[in-house]
């Protein structure tokens, strides 16, 4: 990684956005997850605000399901960040790796990667705004999936992602991963082409950590981790979920976000 773009802090992101969300029925038979609404704000809004915060200026989002609603709430709402879009013609078949590697030719520059289902606290993104970055949090009852292993030096650089496991969660450097990445140009294009390997090879419905795991594994990719704190940040996959979200959230409000204004 260069050190210019090691020390430029990241203006682009990419929300994937293309999935229905069964798990979060009948909340979103009609609407997309990621307008799911947390203490009166759509997860979509918690997002737009952290990034009006940072100064963002270009969001990528990759769509599917229902995607006339997320440009139309976008529209309202995103203010001075660009919105592009990437549509997914086969969302209802194809898994977060498939959104991924559609984004392979879209972006040329350091971004961060977020997953359309979570809720975190705007402070804690601050130290996730430079390339080479994890987003990990301390392991709680509620969480479940994928886990990393980090070693002991300071900065910690992440030496394994355990898939679908929580088994080592007594482990003291193991961490439940966020789904918040951050990448420089260069990783981004070692990601992208081991993400057309997957995709050519027919693995459409794998995740994008199982790229991450094996790429960490063969030491083509790397991660320094940040942490979350853990209350301050909730995945939302279930109506459980979003009722639990909602109590850890609900006396933080979000300042008015910044609207486009129409002449």
């Amino acid at each position: 990684m260069h050190q210019t773009e090691q020390n430029e802090q990241i203006t682009t992101a990419l929300l994937l956005a293309a999935g229905i969300g069964h798990r979060l029925q009948p909340l979103t038979d009609n609407m997309p997850k990621c307008l799911t609404k947390v203490n009166d704000k759509e997860i979509l809004a918690h997002l737009i605000y952290s990034l009006q915060l940072y100064n963002f200026r270009r969001l990528i989002v990759v769509v599917g399901y229902l995607e006339q609603s997320i440009r139309k709430f976008l529209d309202k709402i995103a203010g001075s960040i660009t919105v592009e879009y990437i549509v997914s013609p086969k969302y209802r078949t194809t898994n977060n790796i498939y959104s991924l590697w559609m984004a392979r030719n879209k972006i040329q520059s350091p971004f961060l990667l977020f997953e359309s289902d979570l809720v975190f606290a705007p402070s804690q993104l601050k130290n996730m705004l430079y390339p080479g970055r994890i987003a990990v949090s301390h392991i709680l009852p509620w969480m479940n999936g994928t886990t990393i292993t980090t070693d002991l030096d300071i900065p910690h650089n992440v030496t394994a992602f355990n898939l679908n496991s929580l088994s080592a969660k007594t482990h003291e450097m193991t961490y439940k991963t966020v789904n918040i990445y951050s990448f420089s140009r260069q990783t981004w294009k070692r990601v992208a082409k081991r993400l057309d390997h997957f995709i050519s090879a027919g693995r459409i419905n794998d995740y994008y950590e199982t790229v991450f795991a094996e790429m960490i594994a063969d030491g083509s990719l790397n991660f320094q981790s940040v942490l979350f704190a853990k209350e301050r940040w909730y995945e939302i996959d279930t109506v459980e979920d979003l009722h639990a979200c909602e109590r850890m959230f609900l006396n933080q409000r979000l300042p008015k976000i910044k609207q486009k204004v129409t002449p």
